[in-house]
């Protein structure tokens, strides 16, 4: 991209936003782009620079749910006030805006997935299985129906033309990188997908934003998960799944037991607040047991994880002939969005592996386990799955040969 435009504020030049070239073959003005927008700062500024950029733009904004308080909490995103804000953008940079209703496929496809991940003692993240089963599979056909070339998005994360085929990177802001939340993205997927925020700083989006004199400009960025309006999940998880919140044990990894709990949905590992019990050493949830119903807990020590299994691994690096070329390869692994990624290995046996070279703390099941190029300093994502397994007393010798 390429600051070409110029936009003029009470009369005068107030700054140069960028250009945005998208790497298709044809006319701007012949090129169709669907943008999805949310209602937030970052899609409305991608739909305002792809219509500068001279392309024919279509906005569209799926209505994911309607949960009670949640359609007017400010933050969130795919409700009430978030529709309302997408239209005004729209309206205001003259492009056709559209709404979905996918509200029944959001609650079958991430709202019960999260609740059933939740009591079966996973820790979810449902902004990931959105962008999966929803965003870029839904929303992308649909894109698709339309006529459109491409479907861009407000994401942080770049896609380039590589030596063989698409490639999916980190972004240039690596304190706003999403690309740990689209490792499930496939190579048909991203071959479609634009990410026009890939170069951008939250900072310049904002300011691009006011320049451009958006509704959204000042607009509060979403920090909890959008069907979860005050922050607390077991109560979503109870409405959802009544009678969920069933009594059981709380026991230190030593096999004592310390205290009763009302339910496991109360609790995630790593979790050290709220835990119910006094023991008058600091303790944290080592694992959930969601069959026996009992919380484990211990020191922090016990929270040091070297091995994790994985499942639905999404593999979308350079090709490879079979699972089993990429046995012993290095990567970075990263095993929380707000961590960075650390050196590791890849095993692949009965099914895939990652073993860390330093152990982790608080590596819960049900969270993504994502793969960087080790040989390009992590730039580049290779994929990922999702955490199953973990273990701090790792036996691998036999997997390495």
């Amino acid at each position: 991209m390429t600051d070409a435009t110029t936009i003029l504020r009470d009369g005068a030049v107030s700054h140069s936003i960028p250009d945005i070239e998208l790497g298709i073959d044809k006319p701007r003005q012949n090129t169709r782009v669907v943008v999805a927008m949310s209602g937030g700062v970052d899609s409305s500024v991608v739909a305002a620079l792809v219509q500068a950029s001279g392309y024919e733009t279509i906005g569209i904004t799926l209505q994911l749910y309607d949960h009670g308080a949640a359609v007017k909490k400010q933050g969130a995103c795919c409700a009430g006030q978030d529709i309302y804000d997408a239209r005004r953008v729209a309206d205001q940079i003259g492009i056709a805006h559209y709404v979905l209703d996918y509200e029944s496929r959001f609650k079958e496809a991430v709202i019960n997935h999260f609740a059933d991940t939740y009591l079966a003692g996973f820790t979810p993240i449902p902004c990931v299985r959105c962008n999966q089963s929803v965003k870029f599979k839904d929303l992308l056909e649909t894109a698709k129906d339309l006529g459109a070339d491409c479907l861009a998005t407000g994401h942080y994360v770049a896609r380039v033309d590589g030596p063989q085929g698409s490639e999916m990177r980190r972004a240039a802001d690596a304190s706003r990188d999403q690309s740990y939340f689209l490792f499930a993205t496939t190579r048909e997927q991203l071959d479609y997908l634009r990410f026009p925020l890939a170069g951008l700083s939250k900072s310049a989006v904002r300011e691009i934003a006011a320049i451009l004199n958006l509704p959204v400009a000042v607009k509060p960025d979403s920090q909890d998960i959008c069907f979860v309006p005050n922050g607390k999940y077991s109560e979503v998880v109870a409405k959802l799944r009544p009678g969920a919140s069933e009594p059981g044990q709380i026991i230190h990894v030593n096999g004592g037991v310390l205290g009763e709990h009302e339910g496991v949905i109360h609790f995630t590992v790593g979790q050290r607040r709220g835990l119910g019990i006094a023991t008058g050493e600091p303790l944290f949830v080592v694992k959930i047991n969601a069959e026996t119903k009992e919380v484990v807990v211990g020191p922090r020590a016990s929270l040091a994880i070297k091995r994790m299994t994985l499942t639905d691994v999404n593999w979308i690096g350079e090709p490879v002939q079979g699972e089993d070329a990429l046995h012993g390869r290095r990567i970075l692994a990263r095993v929380r969005s707000t961590r960075p990624p650390v050196p590791a290995t890849l095993l692949i046996g009965a099914g895939w592996s990652v073993e860390l070279d330093e152990p982790e703390e608080g590596v819960a099941p049900g969270q993504a386990c994502v793969f960087y190029d080790l040989r390009d300093g992590g730039d580049r994502v290779l994929g990922g799955g999702w955490i199953g397994i973990t273990s701090n007393q790792i036996e691998v010798s036999h997997l390495l040969g």
